[in-house]
């Protein structure tokens, strides 16, 4: 065997060693790691996902109902509810009238700088309160079929009903152009699930109270809103000057949102020149929260 004969055979040799230590041997490590939050709201610094911080409907069954839509469009805004009430507290029920969530459909095309809609949807009616922005209606507008396995056109039209703006991550089902791919972030989910925890019952609250106290006798003014999620029963305010009742007064239903006002002159008290008046809402329903039903007031030195 020649010397070239040698040099080649051992050029082969070393040529599939290394190879198989390419191949076959572990140098280094690549990691490929998944983002579970893709297709959260948010890229970046956080921001607000609500046109309006706590926007939700008075409870967490919310109606509908469909006005001469297409079986296509049908479908898809009625697995748009399946699809959120699966991932979500919310359930959505079929009503014939008075629905919270009206769904109409239309075979206009409409434009907005160049670029075709397929779908408009928001609350349409909005009531604020201390404790909540409450929508108790709103409205979704299907103008053009969903292309995708998933109703995304519906989805995010039925999420801006639900209160929701748009997103800035292409990723995310609120993104302003409309593509398969997109998902429902965990943080939308997160926080109707969040939101919705409150039971959909009133909450009474004091606001602005002031009272002058002038011998035995009392002046006061006092404010009385419904921050809560349903209209509340008549009530009871107790009026206390150092603990001893001196006046009860009736108060009426009030609708979420609304408020009263309530003054009184010269309410005579058995004890001169009380060191302390409290007022308190007394209910016999449930609220949200009672710890705001008691405002106590002390007398300035």
């Amino acid at each position: 065997m020649g010397w070239k004969t040698v040099l080649t055979f051992t050029f082969v040799v070393i040529v599939i060693a290394l190879l198989i230590i390419y191949w076959f041997v572990p140098i280094g490590e690549i990691n490929f790691n998944s983002d579970p939050n893709h297709s959260n709201f948010s890229v970046g610094n956080s921001s607000s996902m609500q046109f309006y911080d706590t926007m939700r409907f008075p409870s967490s069954s919310i109606s509908y109902k469909i006005y001469e839509c297409g079986l296509k469009k049908k479908n898809d805004i009625e697995d748009a509810f399946y699809v959120i009430s699966q991932q979500t507290s919310l359930s959505f029920n079929h009503v014939s009238e008075n629905e919270e969530i009206s769904i109409a459909c239309s075979e206009r095309v409409k434009m907005d700088e160049g670029l075709f809609i397929a779908g408009e949807g928001g609350p349409t009616k909005i009531i604020q309160t201390d404790r909540f922005n409450v929508i108790l209606k709103g409205k979704v507008l299907l103008i053009r079929d969903s292309k995708c396995q998933t109703p995304n056109v519906a989805i995010h039209e039925l999420l801006h009903v639900l209160g929701f703006d748009h997103s800035k991550n292409k990723k995310n089902v609120m993104y302003y152009m409309s593509e398969c791919g997109q998902t429902i972030g965990d943080d939308i989910i997160n926080l109707i699930n969040e939101l919705y925890k409150a039971p959909t019952s009133p909450d009474l609250a004091f606001g602005n109270v002031s009272a002058s106290v002038s011998g035995t006798y009392l002046d006061f003014e006092i404010n009385v809103k419904n921050n809560g999620l349903a209209v509340s029963e008549p009530a009871n305010i107790n009026v206390y000057a150092d603990n001893k009742l001196v006046k009860e007064l009736g108060l009426e239903e009030l609708e979420i949102g609304t408020g009263l006002k309530i003054s009184l002159d010269n309410l005579w008290m058995a004890k001169r020149n009380p060191d302390q008046l409290k007022f308190v809402i007394e209910t016999d329903f449930t609220e949200i929260d009672k710890v705001n039903n008691e405002l106590v007031l002390e007398v300035n030195d």
